[in-house]
């Protein structure tokens, strides 16, 4: 499929666009700067974009208030059909974020209940009690996400709201030709539903994709048959930059021969998990590692273990933001893009990702791992690509059984001998296709 051998590139589109953080009502074509923003994208080599919410809501796009409009702080319909027709004449996918286990209490339903309390025709639509009260003193009590009341849980047995979110799906697949969906708190959300979104929307389109977001728990609940087709790797988003700043190449080694190693028993072997090491919700890469050295690392991992790569916005340059100062610190308005040296290394690694069978579907293998090296092996019919992490500031020669002479890296294009041991530089990563 597709998605299996693409790199995703996510983009928090109210944040990115600089937009106002509460909805002003005032229409602005911001979403319109992803347009000037595609020859960045082509170059960098991504096969799709993921867009975090960018239908009309209060705040922050989760707290949906119609899943029909565009924010108006994001432009019109008109506007964002624009992107999605330049981006795929660019040969660029489109995926939405879908936000339905919950809406906003602007959301029409909603408010409609707040209005006419148990006389409303949609109190079913939510978890509502009338013999008690909200922290809104709504006079009545409803279930709000993980304790959130901004964020009124759906209910999602009943057909009626099904039959409207499916809607919803299919007006931005025929409007915007989306080739994909990320399901926003897959791990919570209602598993016949997604049963009935994957029929519904693979009858539309048989190419189309669905991972969801899933922080803990097996994958397997979510990614088979019936429902999604990934899930995101939290495993190792953390488990890569926890090992280098450890310095414990171990951790994260673990994880990956743990997921996708060659044995019976390792769950997720030959699944195209999410992987990525820094997104809308978390410290970016460039800020949670203690030494920027890493970041070659970090990215080479990414582009280089199982699973489908998603790069986050201007991480690709290094842009830094903590959890910590909120979540604006972490989703910046960028002006244009920055080319710097982090950025040509990605962009090589991408490159190599795509013209590697190995890299998208091969099999994994730890051939030589060390605190602060790790060489293993993606192996695809008949080609092998050898990846060698140093995080180390020393060159090391790693001695190890290459079954190889020599190879190529796929990165620079440069021969290498694996006689008489591998040198690897300080802070180097090299894919070698033998």
């Amino acid at each position: 499929m597709w998605f299996e051998e693409s790199v995703m590139y996510q983009i928090y589109p109210l944040g990115f666009c600089g937009a106002p953080e509460h909805n002003d009502g005032v229409l602005t074509s911001r979403i319109l700067k992803v347009k000037e923003y595609i020859p960045h994208l082509s170059a960098l080599g991504v096969g799709a974009v993921y867009f975090c919410p960018l239908f009309e809501s209060s705040a922050h796009g989760y707290d949906t208030a119609d899943y029909s409009k565009l924010d108006v702080r994001l432009g019109t319909n008109e506007d964002f059909k624009a992107v999605c027709d330049a981006l795929h004449a660019n040969g660029i996918r489109v995926i939405l974020d879908g936000v339905f286990n919950h809406v906003g209490r602007d959301f029409f339903a909603f408010r409609d209940v707040r209005e006419n309390k148990y006389n409303s025709r949609y109190k079913d639509w939510f978890y509502t009690h009338f013999d008690g009260n909200s922290p809104y003193n709504d006079g009545f009590w409803y279930e709000g996400w993980e304790g959130h009341f901004e964020l009124v849980k759906l209910n999602l047995d009943n057909p009626e709201v099904k039959r409207y979110l499916l809607d919803r799906v299919g007006e931005w697949m025929d409007t915007f030709g989306i080739d994909g969906l990320r399901l926003d708190v897959a791990y919570m959300l209602n598993r016949q539903f997604m049963r009935e979104l994957r029929g519904f929307c693979l009858a539309k389109n048989p190419d189309f994709f669905l991972v969801g977001e899933m922080i803990h728990g097996n994958y397997k609940d979510i990614v088979n048959g019936e429902m999604l087709h990934s899930a995101t790797n939290y495993e190792c988003y953390k488990g890569v930059y926890s090992a280098l700043n450890c310095k414990n190449l171990f951790e994260i080694g673990h994880s990956l021969m743990r997921q996708f190693g060659r044995e019976d028993w390792c769950p997720y072997r030959g699944m195209h998990l999410l992987s990525f090491i820094d997104n809308h919700d978390v410290t970016r890469i460039a800020s949670i590692l203690s030494d920027k050295n890493h970041l070659k690392a970090a990215f080479g991992i990414l582009l280089a273990m199982p699973g489908i790569p998603c790069i986050y916005y201007g991480s690709e340059w290094g842009i830094e933001g903590r959890k910590e100062n909120g979540d604006a610190a972490l989703r910046p308005a960028v002006f244009e893009p920055q080319h710097t040296a982090l950025t040509e290394f990605v962009t090589a690694a991408v490159k190599a990702r795509k013209e590697s069978r190995a890299l998208c579907y091969g099999s994994f293998e730890i051939l030589h791992l060390t605190n602060r090296q790790m060489i293993f092996e993606r192996a695809c019919d008949g080609e092998r690509v050898l990846v060698m992490i140093n995080a180390d500031a020393a060159e090391h020669i790693a001695h190890f059984n290459a079954n190889a002479g020599c190879g190529t890296d796929l990165l620079t294009g440069a021969h290498f001998d694996f006689g008489g041991g591998s040198v690897m530089p300080p802070y180097s990563v090299q894919y070698i296709r033998i």
